[in-house]
């Protein structure tokens, strides 16, 4: 089925709930490095997901209600994310589509208040994984 390219610039929006974590998402952007243009834009081409990155994003999981920080990226694409016939540049173009995988990667675990004297007590995990989509200001150009 067809959908809306994505473009140079477009908003990577990432939902704040991951897992037990939850992050005050803050939206990226994408860069397309793709050969074609849409509106003076490069399209966005297979790969270019991988450069999104949104640093600084507070956190807390649970008990460890002390704030943290870490950075939010996409992990996966879903399956109608990437076109199977339209390419620019020998690459597959990316897709509007529905849900991509994200992952939270903590930089600065947040932490557990201690129940007496003492330090307080940081979260274990190192990543967490969640949900987001592409919001794109291409409403002309589709790719299947």
């Amino acid at each position: 089925m067809a959908d809306f390219v994505l473009i140079h610039g477009d908003t990577v929006q990432f939902v704040g709930a991951f897992g037990p974590a939850s992050v005050i998402v803050q939206p990226g952007q994408i860069k397309g490095t793709g050969a074609a243009t849409v509106n003076g834009k490069k399209m966005c081409v297979d790969g270019d997901e991988k450069k999104v990155e949104v640093k600084n994003c507070v956190y807390t999981a649970g008990v460890y209600s002390i704030p943290g920080t870490g950075t939010l990226k996409i992990a996966a694409l879903a399956g109608d994310q990437k076109a199977q016939k339209t390419q620019t540049g020998g690459k597959a173009v990316l897709l509007k589509g529905s849900q991509f995988t994200a992952s939270f990667e903590v930089q600065s675990p947040a932490k557990q208040p201690p129940p007496g004297p003492g330090a307080p007590v940081p979260d274990p995990n190192k990543k967490y994984s969640g949900q987001g989509s592409f919001q794109t200001t291409n409403s002309k150009f589709t790719g299947s």
